[in-house]
């Protein structure tokens, strides 16, 4: 529709560009015209700018000869139809401005009211870009909203559903649908804004299902006690990536380093589980305990595949009497609670007091 609205009034922009461009002709060649009849500069361009304009004082100087006669009335109707069409150009242009804005706006409204059990992406950062590309690929519904106008007509290029709005405005909320939403992910760079929209979701919409985003560690238990669901902390995990290639290369590519691989952990993550390798601190609890022990403690939230040893050993499918040795790898499959499985396999043994010492 908004072709079709730019496709009868043409391009505002170059009508417009068109008609100043006839308007500076036609003042210059006046002008010239005037001084080639023993006009001043002055006295030249003053009498064009009172003809083209139509305000009309009175003549500079006598207009009594049949070229001048002619150059007057030329600049007039020129200058005159010249002013017309520019007044008309810029009238387009707000014009046309407002219709598009009002029906881009209308077509996005419209475009939300019919979602149901979609994304919302709160952010069209760095994070967001990527998370929306992979539910694009994944061809899950999503919108995002996004309050910098860079970053909309960015969204908007791709093909993306989008709505210029801040995330934390719960009226931007309700326009997003979110008490038809599924899971709203809020990727912003700022924590205390990503608590600030957990806590507004999760007011409208108890049952909605929240994935924030967090830059400080600290910043994780603020914002599931403000309702989030899970938290990912990406720096956090970028280190945690590159620490697997450095201890446990082989491993980490055989889980992340091929196409088969990654369509397979997609295959995993749509029935709920999830592939991780997790590396043992040197004071976990974890240490020294069997991995049927670890399995037990766990409650079915996940089981051992692989142990990675510090020495470079790898034990595949290791026995239940198997003992976690500090530095291990291990490679878990979980029910979708991998940060649960990094919580127990990671806490650090809980010292036991014997009057005034703690062992």
């Amino acid at each position: 529709m908004n072709r079709n609205v730019h496709g009868l009034f043409g391009s505002p922009l170059r009508n417009l560009t068109a008609v100043i461009v006839f308007m500076l002709a036609i003042i210059v060649v006046s002008t010239i015209g005037y001084m080639a009849n023993g006009w001043s500069f002055t006295d030249a361009f003053y009498m064009v700018i009172l003809t083209v304009y139509t305000v009309g004082y009175q003549e500079i100087r006598p207009i009594n000869t049949p070229a001048l006669h002619v150059l007057t009335v030329s600049t007039i109707v020129f200058g005159c139809t010249g002013m017309i069409f520019l007044t008309g150009a810029l009238v387009q242009v707000f014009t046309v401005g407002q219709i598009t804005q009002l029906l881009g706006t209308k077509r996005v409204t419209s475009e939300l009211e019919k979602l149901k059990d979609h994304v919302i992406i709160c952010g069209f950062g760095r994070i967001g870009v990527m998370l929306a590309k992979e539910l694009k690929d994944g061809g899950a519904a999503f919108m995002i909203l996004e309050r910098n106008e860079g970053r909309i007509a960015q969204a908007e290029a791709l093909g993306y559903l989008c709505l210029q709005a801040d995330a934390a405005d719960e009226a931007a909320l309700k326009t997003a649908g979110i008490d038809r939403a599924r899971i709203l992910a809020t990727v912003l760079p700022d924590d205390s804004v990503n608590v600030f929209v957990t806590l507004s979701a999760r007011s409208l919409n108890p049952k909605i299902q929240i994935i924030a985003r967090g830059e400080v560690p600290t910043t994780e238990s603020k914002l599931i006690y403000a309702g989030a669901d899970k938290v990912v902390l990406p720096t956090h995990i970028g280190a945690e990536r590159m620490a697997e290639m450095i201890l446990y290369p082989e491993t980490a590519r055989f889980i992340r380093g091929s196409d088969r691989m990654r369509d397979f952990d997609k295959t995993l993550r749509d029935l709920g589980l999830e592939l991780e390798l997790i590396v043992v601190p040197d004071n976990a609890g974890a240490v020294g305990v069997t991995v049927g022990d670890l399995e037990t403690r766990a409650k079915g939230g996940f089981f051992i595949v692989q142990l990675d040893r510090r020495s470079g050993d790898t034990l595949t499918r290791p026995a239940a009497s198997e003992k976690i040795e500090a530095g291990d790898g291990v490679l878990i499959v979980s029910r979708g609670q991998a940060a649960n499985a990094a919580s127990l396999l990671k806490a650090p043994a809980e010292r036991v007091r014997a009057g005034r010492t703690r062992f």
